[in-house]
Order: C-alpha cells, then sequence, then structure tokens
C-alpha cells in the first residue's frame, strides 16, 4: 500500500501551491458535471426529448461513476494519483468534446457515461491527495483545513457548473454550445495544473494484483450498515432530483423560462448542502441525523408539495435550500456510520458499499419519476417521488438514532458526493 503521508520526490510547483491547484481541478471538474444541469429545456425544446429521456441521460451519468468507482477508484494509492488524475480529467475533456460535436440524445448519454467514468476515478484520489498536499505543506496540523476545502470543491462546484451554464446560457449567444467551451478550456487549465502537482503517493516495490474495489460489510454491522446506507439513499436521490428535473419543472409548472434562475436553485441547494456540513461538525451523529432528517423532509415537502399547490417561486427557492441543508450532513454522517463498523484494513470496503447506495439513490428515483410521466403528470410524480422518499429517509433515520449512542461525536468524514474516498489513505485520513 502507498504511504499516504509521505510525499515522493517530484519536481513541480510547492505543495502549498498544489494544495490549491488540486482544490480548484476538483471544482472544476465537479462543476463541469452539472453544466447540462440548466440546459436540459433547452435541448427538449430543440429535439423534443420527453422527460423518461432526460432522466436516462441523467442515469448514465451515474452508470459511469459506479463503474469507475469499483474498477479504478482507489488505484491511486498504487499507480500515483498525479497519473490517476490526469486520466480521470482527460475523460472530462472527452466528455465535453462529445457534448460540442454529438449532441443528439445518444451523443448526450455517451457523453454523461463518460463524463461520470472520469468522476468515479478522480474525486477519492483527488480527495486523498488534498489532503495528503495539506500535511505535506502544513506537518503537525489536522485534517481539518483539507476537509473544509474538499467539501467546499466537491459539492461547491455542483453548485457553481449548474449557476455558471445557467447565466451563459441566459446571456450568451449559443447556449447549449458556449458552456461547453467554457469548460472545455477550464478542463485543460486543470490538467495542465494538476500536471505540476507534486506527487505524494509513494508506489510500493511490487504493485500488488489488480482487483476491484470491494464492498464487505461484517456480519455483525449489517443492520447498522442498511440504515446508514438508507439515509445515504434518501439524501442523493434529492440532490438527483434537483440536478436533473429541477430545470424543466422551473420553467414548465411555475413558468419561469430564465435558464439563469434554474441554475441558481441548484446552486442555492448545493450551497446550502457544504455550508450545513460545515456547520454540523462539531455536533454529535444523533444530532447531525436527526437535524438533516429533518430539514430533508421539510424541505422535499416544500419543493413537491407545497410549491405545486402554490406555485410560487420563492418557496421553490426554500425548499432547494432545506433539502442541500438536510441532504449535506446526513451523507456526511452516513459516511460517520459506516467508516465506524470497520477497522482501518477493511473501512474502504464498507464505504464502498455506502456509495454504492447513494448513487443508486441518485438513479433510481429519478428515473423512476421519468417512467411514472409516460402515464401521470410531473407534479403527480413528483407527489409519489416526496412519499417514498419521506418514507425511506424516516424507515432509516429513526431506526438509526436508536442504534448510536447520544454522547457519539462526529470526527470529521471525508467529504461527500460525490468526494467517493474508499481509497485505503483517505479512509485512514478521514478518522471517521
Amino acid at each position: 500500500m502507498a504511504t499516504a503521508h509521505a510525499p515522493a520526490k517530484s519536481r513541480g510547483v510547492p505543495h502549498r501551491a498544489g494544495f490549491w491547484i488540486a482544490a480548484a481541478a476538483f471544482l472544476v471538474v465537479m462543476a463541469y458535471n452539472t453544466v447540462p444541469t440548466p440546459l436540459w429545456p433547452l435541448y427538449q425544446q430543440r429535439d423534443g426529448f420527453s422527460t423518461f429521456a432526460i432522466t436516462v441521460a441523467f442515469a448514465a451519468y451515474a452508470v459511469g461513476v459506479v463503474i469507475s468507482l469499483f474498477l479504478a477508484g482507489h488505484l491511486g494509492d498504487t499507480h500515483g494519483r498525479r497519473r490517476i488524475l490526469l486520466i480521470a480529467i482527460s475523460l472530462e475533456i472527452a466528455s465535453a468534446g462529445v457534448f460540442l460535436l454529438w449532441s443528439d440524445l445518444p451523443g448526450l448519454i455517451l457523453a454523461r457515461v463518460v463524463a461520470g467514468l472520469g468522476v468515479g476515478i478522480l474525486t477519492a484520489t483527488i480527495t486523498a491527495h488534498i489532503f495528503d498536499l495539506h500535511l505535506a505543506a502544513r506537518p503537525g496540523t489536522d485534517l481539518t483545513r483539507g476537509q473544509v476545502v474538499a467539501t467546499a470543491a466537491n459539492l461547491g462546484g455542483f453548485g457553481v457548473g449548474a449557476l455558471a451554464s445557467g447565466a451563459l446560457a441566459q446571456w450568451v449567444a449559443g447556449p447549449l454550445v458556449v458552456p461547453y467551451v467554457v469548460f472545455l478550456v477550464l478542463l485543460v487549465l486543470a490538467l495542465a495544473g494538476v500536471a505540476l502537482v507534486p506527487e505524494t503517493a509513494n508506489a510500493p516495490d511490487v504493485r500488488p494484483p489488480y482487483r476491484p474495489q470491494r464492498v464487505r460489510v461484517p456480519d455483525s454491522a449489517r443492520g447498522t450498515f442498511f440504515l446508514a446506507g438508507g439515509i445515504a439513499f434518501a439524501a442523493f436521490a434529492v440532490l438527483g432530483l434537483l440536478t436533473s428535473l429541477v430545470p424543466g419543472f422551473v420553467s414548465g409548472q411555475l413558468n419561469i423560462t430564465s435558464r439563469f434562475t434554474a441554475g441558481l436553485v441548484v446552486f442555492a441547494a448545493f450551497a446550502a448542502a457544504v455550508l450545513a456540513q460545515i456547520a454540523v461538525r462539531s455536533l454529535s451523529l444523533r444530532a447531525q441525523i436527526a437535524v438533516g432528517t429533518a430539514l430533508l423532509v421539510l424541505g422535499i415537502v416544500v419543493v413537491t408539495v407545497v410549491v405545486v399547490q402554490v406555485g410560487a417561486l420563492g418557496w421553490f427557492f426554500a425548499g432547494a435550500v432545506l433539502t442541500g441543508a438536510g441532504g449535506g450532513p446526513l451523507f456526511k454522517a452516513s459516511l460517520a456510520v459506516a467508516g465506524s463498523l470497520a477497522d482501518a484494513t477493511h473501512r474502504g470496503e464498507v464505504l464502498a458499499g455506502i456509495f454504492l447506495t447513494g448513487y443508486v439513490g441518485l438513479t433510481v428515483p429519478v428515473v423512476g419519476i421519468g417512467v411514472a410521466t409516460l402515464t401521470v403528470p410531473l407534479t403527480t410524480a413528483l407527489i409519489g417521488f416526496t412519499v417514498v422518499t419521506v418514507a425511506i429517509a424516516l424507515s432509516t433515520a429513526i431506526p438509526l438514532l436508536t442504534r448510536l449512542p447520544g454522547a457519539s461525536r462526529a470526527a470529521g468524514p471525508r467529504p461527500t458526493h460525490r468526494a467517493h474516498a474508499v481509497t485505503s489513505s483517505s479512509q485512514e485520513d478521514s478518522r471517521v
């Protein structure tokens, strides 16, 4: 196994500068992956896509993430973090090229799959890399600064991408071209920057035989694991809804055609998720889960029930912020709970299961909404989504609260969603 905190000697920028370059590259990649979010209604108008087609294109991204997460997301330890990051960012660049050159539905699906492959490879590796660079630049310090920066780059990037894409689509000609060109340039700059960042993983003299990332949970901990997975499922389901169907809902149900407004809603939700994760760091796990569940349930009810009846943009913004503020801490807590179920040797295998559950939550409910819209109105499908998601959140969060000691403290797990930190070094760093 590579030594996580002993940087390998390499030429490049200092570790302090490398820390910020890696964080900026992380933000750019995650931002790129929500560029299509405000643009889906434009594709629908141009080509007559159904809501179901949009959900399929969205789900393709999650499929790509899951595949690469288990096949290559853990290879940074043995093959070098920088090398793996360069491959991942190159995949994002290829995805942007597909968006620009093949904008029909099959091309959109392919581009999303390729983007997901890159994200699954990148997030675990770059999270560990940011931690390593932080410790190399500031020896003897804890990981708080690295965790906060990685969290902001990860979840914050999703919000920034939707906001920037919405602004470009609103005020610049070529709304289905310019956002991808802008982010293609940013991705190329990110690739060049990461190439200068010092390597931090010491590759072993003899590389172990390749194997995919395992998912293994101790028998005695499976009940708690499935409850933690349930709250992760609910958190990802809501965030998936916000990044797939929200723009169409804003334009179709609220009669607001501004692409910037659609991007702003998504930005507000993810900004709330980042800030809430930081705000609850000092709370016990029980408190994090209780607060996160209450906010998530309230937010999703506001988004899909109150707004359907009232039709007010202000309520919609409020619901998006509440769901983000609930989803962020819930996923953070699910990682902390799962990380406590096994020793450091097997922690990645447990966390991999949480990420798998989360991405199932990101995909299946949204596709379910798309299938439902083939026979019922979108508003009816959203109410059904709300009932199922609330039921899953409450039926897993409440029993989980009874299993946790009241004085349990969150020990600062690594950043979420998307920070698919399942490599051994980032597992140890996270102190979950």
